[in-house]
């Protein structure tokens, strides 16, 4: 059965065999040339067939529904949350996490319900790539991965990590497979729709936008909402180290 991983695989050496005469400007993008060829073509891929199927979707499924579809998916997400916690020694966050699965699990049917947020333990995100950064490796340059999007060099590297650890990835049947994988896609889209229309419209330069959100969302994340000034001035456009 063809996995994601092998798609990570191309994605490596499309990006390997096309990154070595980009430059730009920018210290912490220096394939920029690159990451916006990446973009507009996930953002062409989006605007013909994710966005529309999406939008669709959100029109035809009851919110109920839809919301069911989304915890099942996020119950399954908290078991590479868990194993990330971990890794990182968060061992109490490690067991609000165990209680997540547990609880959603067993009395939010399968993770159709998010039976555990109403018993206080709170939704946790974690990542491999962020234990990465949490064991001091660095996030590396910014990175577009086609059909995946933002991501860094350190993210990128993390993915088949994550993919392992998904529930998702064992199921045999091929046909079962994509059907999953395809469903959550258009459902995390859904979720996104409203974003999307303030990045259409907020932003002069999306891709510019997108970037700089990305690699502050993930700096929050990998420091837990609080980075060193170190940290702050990597990822700061503004800093003195990029107005030199």
């Amino acid at each position: 059965m063809f996995q994601p991983r092998s798609l990570f695989v191309l994605l490596l050496a499309l990006f390997g065999s096309g990154c070595a005469t980009m430059q730009s400007p920018d210290e912490r993008d220096p394939f920029e040339g690159f990451n916006r060829a990446a973009y507009a073509f996930n953002d062409d891929l989006d605007r013909a067939i994710l966005k529309p199927l999406a939008t669709g979707y959100q029109k035809a499924v009851p919110d109920s529904i839809n919301n069911s579809i989304t915890n099942f998916f996020s119950n399954l997400d908290d078991l590479v949350v868990l194993v990330n916690s971990l890794l990182q020694l968060k061992f109490e966050q490690s067991l609000s996490d165990l209680g997540r699965i547990t609880v959603n699990t067993t009395f939010g049917l399968a993770g159709l319900f998010d039976a555990a947020s109403e018993m206080d333990l709170p939704k946790h995100n974690e990542d491999f790539g962020q234990t990465l950064g949490y064991w001091g490796v660095g996030s590396g340059p910014y990175l577009v991965l086609p059909f995946l999007g933002p991501s860094t060099l350190r993210d990128g590297l993390a993915l088949p990590v994550d993919w392992e650890l998904d529930p998702v990835a064992y199921i045999d049947d091929d046909e079962t497979y994509w059907g999953v994988v395809v469903l959550r896609a258009v459902d995390s889209r859904a979720g996104l729709l409203r974003a999307s229309r303030i990045l259409d419209t907020a932003a002069l330069d999306p891709y510019t936008f997108m970037r700089d959100a990305y690699l502050q969302r993930r700096q929050n994340l990998v420091y837990d909402g609080n980075p060193p000034q170190t940290a702050i001035d990597e990822f700061d456009p503004f800093s003195e180290e990029f107005t030199q």
